[in-house]
């Protein structure tokens, strides 16, 4: 993600997220921490169909967003973006990926369950409308065997910006 991108991302937020959309200088403020942050956008016919973000601060990452377009749902680029987050969170040498899922996203839970995390606690009425947060970790030394860590050839890569 680039900062050109910001402004197709947060109209995606907002239309993804309405009640827990992120304000525009947050993306911007994310960006500007590349020591410790790395974001992703999906592209497809020339159009943000998804993005991501991490921030990785030593032994712990954190996915602090992931989204896809729903008429892009079920076509990899979810599990694209979150195999290079995993990616990312190993090159940071982080031991595991923490994140934050609303607990009624089945959809969700079930491909974070399938690279390998699992629920450890519950953040009660974590979400502005009320609904609680499952708390999901994945323990690196374990996620090298998970079924869905691997992309495959017909999977969209993510696009990204240049490493610091």
């Amino acid at each position: 993600m680039t900062a050109a991108d910001i402004p197709a991302v947060h109209k995606l937020e907002r239309r993804l997220f309405p009640v827990d959309a992120w304000p525009l200088p947050m993306f911007l403020d994310e960006l500007a921490q590349a020591e410790t942050r790395r974001y992703l956008v999906a592209e497809h016919a020339g159009r943000i169909v998804g993005y991501a973000g991490l921030m990785c601060i030593e032994p712990i990452a954190d996915v602090q967003t992931i989204a896809v377009v729903p008429e892009q749902e079920g076509k990899g680029i979810g599990s694209a973006l979150l195999t290079e987050l995993i990616r990312e969170s190993r090159l940071r040498h982080a031991e595991d990926v923490l994140l934050e899922v609303r607990a009624d996203n089945p959809r969700a839970q079930q491909l974070y369950r399938r690279f390998g995390f699992e629920q450890i606690h519950v953040r009660p009425r974590y979400y502005r409308d009320g609904v609680d947060a499952l708390i999901m970790r994945l323990r690196l030394d374990a996620a090298a065997n998970a079924p869905g860590a691997a992309n495959t050839p017909d999977t969209p890569e993510p696009r990204e910006a240049g490493r610091p």
